[in-house]
């Protein structure tokens, strides 16, 4: 999670009419920025019906109310089927949700991004962790609230929803509220 520059897009029809760079805060600061630009997204996109039928067509068929089997269903998706790819060399950029989807590329908050839209999009509450495991922040993940309290989901890594990073030294949490 690189910071500095936001690639910003503009969409019609949820394909990208053009794109500018935004300045981001350097730091903490701008880690703090590109958390809550990337709640925006979600408030936005959250209640956008090709996400919400996409995240609908994912849990279908699951027991009614097993909240646990949506998260892993949809935790599983993001993690098997969006490919991680790094963002443009020394720029921190930002698609949409429905761009993530339509291209199934990302990096770590890329995939976080669609991941928490679409468990949004089936109302789950989710908060965004940048995680630092040296002296600055460097990777983002989703937590998702269950009755026993947050859950993470990793989604750059094939390990089961649930699954902790280890030598975590710093987290700045941005809640999806709205």
């Amino acid at each position: 999670m690189r910071l500095g520059l936001e690639l910003q897009f503009m969409y019609q029809s949820n394909r990208p009419l053009r794109a500018s760079l935004e300045r981001l805060p350097s730091g903490e600061s701008g880690v703090h920025a590109t958390l809550e630009r990337m709640r925006d997204l979600v408030l936005q996109f959250k209640v956008h019906p090709a996400l919400i039928a996409h995240a609908r067509a994912l849990v279908r068929g699951l027991r009614q109310k097993d909240v646990v089997s949506q998260i892993r269903r949809l935790h599983g998706w993001i993690r098997d089927r969006v490919q991680y790819l790094r963002d443009v060399r020394g720029v921190e950029t930002l698609s949409t949700p429905a761009l993530i989807l339509e291209q199934r590329q990302g990096d770590c908050d890329d995939k976080a991004l669609l991941l928490a839209t679409l468990l949004e999009a089936i109302g789950l509450p989710t908060r965004f962790v940048a995680l630092g495991f040296g002296s600055r922040f460097s990777h983002v993940l989703v937590e998702v609230r269950l009755a026993s309290g947050w859950w993470p989901l990793e989604t750059t890594e094939p390990v089961p929803a649930g699954w902790y990073p280890r030598g975590v030294r710093r987290r700045l949490v941005v809640y999806n509220d709205g």
